[in-house]
């Protein structure tokens, strides 16, 4: 669905911490004098004079093989136009983030103040010493032709204008799809092509090349038609011209099997629609607006197969499908360039994949249950974790079988674990649960609404469509608040305790009975739910919200009892936990417990071990516990030696088939060589522990806010366990990105206490 973008926010997004997006972080240890020597002066002259001696040697000693430079002149930047190369560099870098995000390439964004072509071109060719490939972007057409062209010829590597490749391999995959489930000929169809910018030229172009016939394509501009008999055609316009007695865009779709439109939004009727022959294919990909409207689309035929470039409706095209691991397969294999062979391997894998059973992850992420190939699911979803495992593999074997690897791949399993490694194949997860959340928004109550972070995380999880926000406050404050903050939280519902006499009977009566025999009279009851920890609370216990939210503002331990007296633990379950997702460049880490209990015993710990389990499992993730400690494996005595030792054998017997093991120390918990080498008999050996079991609430505390601000590790949580309704309580002081992330998981977790 469409994100409400706003100017301050964007604005903010760019400047807040470090200016921009991107940073050069060393990949080597800088610690002592002799890390520095090795470094630079004198150590890196002995890796330079064997670069000297043979040039392939760069590969071996710098990050040429992992770098890709992301080119601009700033001539055709999104639908900016030409704007200079500076305007252009905020959207360098955002495509440098997805290259690292997606496929782990590093990237070094270069905007260059240079329109002549052939200028460009020397320029962009004297570069290749440094970068192990080069994608171009947003260079305007038709020069953008030439320079591509003249590069791949001029450059031993891999070279591609993404404007043009992209949209052409990703909808290329999806017309494959969608003519076999039509059962039509693509060497029998009729297509038109509304658009002549170097995208619409690319994808045409694929198109002939996967078995589209020129007799059967018409491309229209804005004159109209394309034909031969038109004045000043350019040489890129003459490939495409047609001599048939058509000039007009609705001429041309009577009767045509498929529309490819990368022109303007609003531009094609529901009555030109209507010309189409049977079964038509539609793939409208202006943006932010198709040419056609998606539900003008679908209701103007029955039988329509329909793409757009759009998130909120199905089959999009999003270039992302495909450069980061196009990119990522020809450096693996150090391939001379991205040719033909690669790009065909790229849409047939992507094409392929759509047609493969669906991860529960993905459907999870995208709150389907049914995602299966069809009209409705011509190609993957970008948060497909199998994408780089499908498309870099075919690309890498493409450029070997085409004679452009100079570096082949030998062992393709070793291979697969590599690409995994390299990104840590799960650190797409919050974006999953968040993508999840979206697609049935919970209603979420915030206990703080009287707090500037509550109220633009609020802002934000209703523009994106995350949750629906219940603020819970005196009223004249927080639109006091909302004004002096120039926030946009029109419509969204304002409680004041103190003012829902009807609801405080309520409450009071349901708190007193829980409580009546825990020393709680009927007027302690009817006090307490005055506050805004007891009322948000007993809004989900008699579900009139499906979660809520408090904590920033107070102690962990003064915000959750009002939830435990007002909903209480689920069946079964004697205490509580709190868990922390640590996001590392690793993949993320599941920290418990790091916040509710001081010094468990070994049987309190086999409990907090099952909560965690579950909920590690929540994230369709197998979890992998290790009970940690200052020992490993008996080789020290002490308190917290014997009850961690005893609190994994009681919860081997407890629950046979999870992966644990313990007691031991927190480095060789992750690291499988060292229990390779030492402890070889440790059923975490070769699979390393993603879920980490503290000793005490002390230690866990301190590992997970050393790791936050030592290791740049993105700490989500904490996350309540145990609690018999969604609740979940902040750490004192969240910033508004941890808000958004708690709300995201209270939503899912109520999706699923739906589905139970």
């Amino acid at each position: 669905m469409a994100i409400k973008i706003r100017k301050e926010d964007a604005l903010n997004y760019h400047t807040q911490g470090s200016p921009g997006k991107i940073e050069v972080i060393p990949s080597k240890p800088l610690s002592s004098q002799m890390d520095l020597a090795l470094a630079y002066s004198p150590g890196v002259a002995e890796p330079c004079k064997e670069i000297e001696s043979d040039v392939e040697n760069v590969y071996k000693y710098t990050a040429k093989g992992n770098l890709v430079a992301v080119i601009s002149n700033g001539t055709a930047v999104l639908g900016l136009g030409d704007i200079g190369p500076e305007a252009s560099k905020p959207v360098m870098e955002g495509k440098g983030v997805l290259f690292k995000k997606f496929a782990g390439i590093d990237v070094f964004d270069i905007e260059i103040n240079e329109k002549d072509p052939k200028k460009l071109i020397e320029i962009i060719r004297s570069l290749e010493p440094t970068f192990g490939g080069v994608n171009l972007e947003d260079i305007k057409a038709p020069e953008c032709f030439e320079i591509e062209q003249t590069l791949k010829k001029e450059m031993n590597i891999p070279v591609m204008h993404d404007d043009q490749h992209g949209t052409a391999i990703i909808s290329g995959a999806a017309l494959m799809n969608a003519l076999e489930i039509v059962g039509k000929d693509i060497s029998q169809i009729k297509l038109v092509v509304n658009g002549a910018g170097a995208s619409a030229v690319s994808c045409t172009r694929f198109y002939m090349s996967l078995g589209v016939k020129k007799e059967n394509l018409v491309m229209c501009d804005k004159e109209g038609v394309i034909r031969t008999d038109r004045d000043h055609l350019d040489e890129i316009k003459k490939e495409f011209a047609t001599d048939r007695d058509i000039h007009t865009l609705t001429e041309a779709l009577q009767g045509a099997d498929v529309f490819l439109g990368l022109s303007a939004g609003n531009v094609v009727s529901q009555d030109q629609i209507k010309l189409m022959a049977a079964d038509p294919i539609v793939f409208a990909l202006a943006n932010p607006d198709p040419e056609i409207p998606y539900q003008l689309a679908i209701e103007a035929r029955e039988d329509l197969i329909m793409a757009t470039g759009r998130s909120d409706h199905p089959n999009q095209v999003n270039n992302v499908l495909g450069f980061p691991y196009i990119f990522r397969g020809a450096l693996d294999v150090r391939a001379t360039a991205i040719n033909e062979e690669m790009k065909l391997a790229a849409a047939q894998a992507i094409a392929k994949l759509a047609k493969e059973p669906v991860p529960d992850i993905v459907n999870k992420a995208y709150g389907e249950s049914k995602l299966g190939f069809g009209r409705l699911y011509l190609i993957p979803k970008p948060l497909d974790p199998r994408l780089i495992t499908t498309i870099a593999p075919a690309v890498a074997k493409a450029a070997m079988d085409s004679g452009v690897a100079k570096n082949p791949i030998k062992d393709w399993e070793a291979y697969e674990l590599e690409l995994q490694e390299r990104i840590g194949i799960d650190q797409r997860l919050m974006s999953v649960v968040i993508a999840r959340a979206k697609k049935d928004p919970k209603r979420v109550v915030f206990a703080e609404a009287d707090n500037r972070k509550i109220l633009k995380a609020a802002q934000i999880i209703r523009d994106e469509k995350i949750a629906h926000p219940i603020l819970l406050g005196n009223k004249e404050k927080i639109l006091s608040l909302i004004e002096e903050n120039s926030l946009d939280l029109q419509n969204v519902t304002i409680i004041d305790p103190l003012e829902e006499s009807e609801k405080l009977n309520q409450f009071a009566e349901i708190l007193y009975k829980k409580r009546q025999r825990k020393g709680m009279t009927f007027a302690d009851a009817t006090r307490k739910v005055t506050q805004r920890n007891y009322f948000g609370a007993m809004m989900v216990e008699t579900g009139l919200a499906d979660a809520f939210i408090s904590g920033l503002t107070r102690d962990y331990p003064k915000t959750i009892l009002p939830s435990l007296h007002s909903i209480g633990v689920k069946p079964g379950v004697n205490r509580v936990a709190g868990m922390y997702i640590m996001n590392t460049d690793k993949g993320p880490y599941f920290f418990a417990d790091a916040t509710v209990n001081l010094n468990p015993t070994a049987e309190e710990m086999v409990e907090i071990i099952g909560l965690t389990a579950d909920a590690v499992k929540f994230f369709n993730i197998e979890p992998r516990v290790a009970v940690l400690s200052y020992s490993n494996f008996g080789s020290a005595q002490g308190e917290i030696p014997e009850k961690t030792a005893k609190a994994t054998a009681l919860a081997k017997q407890k629950f046979p088939d999870l992966i644990i093991e313990g007691e031991m120390q927190a480095n060789v918990a992750i690291n499988d060589e060292i229990q390779r080498e030492m402890y070889p008999f440790s059923k975490l050996t070769n699979k390393k522990a993603n879920t980490l079991i503290f000793p005490d609430l002390s230690s866990g505390n301190i590992a997970y806010k050393l790791l936050a601000e030592l290791g740049n590790a993105e700490a989500i949580g904490p996350i309540l366990l145990g609690m018999n309704k969604p609740v979940h309580i902040l750490q004192l002081g969240s910033s508004i990105r941890e808000i958004v992330n708690m709300v995201a998981i209270a939503v899912v977790d109520a999706q699923s206490a739906d589905q139970s």
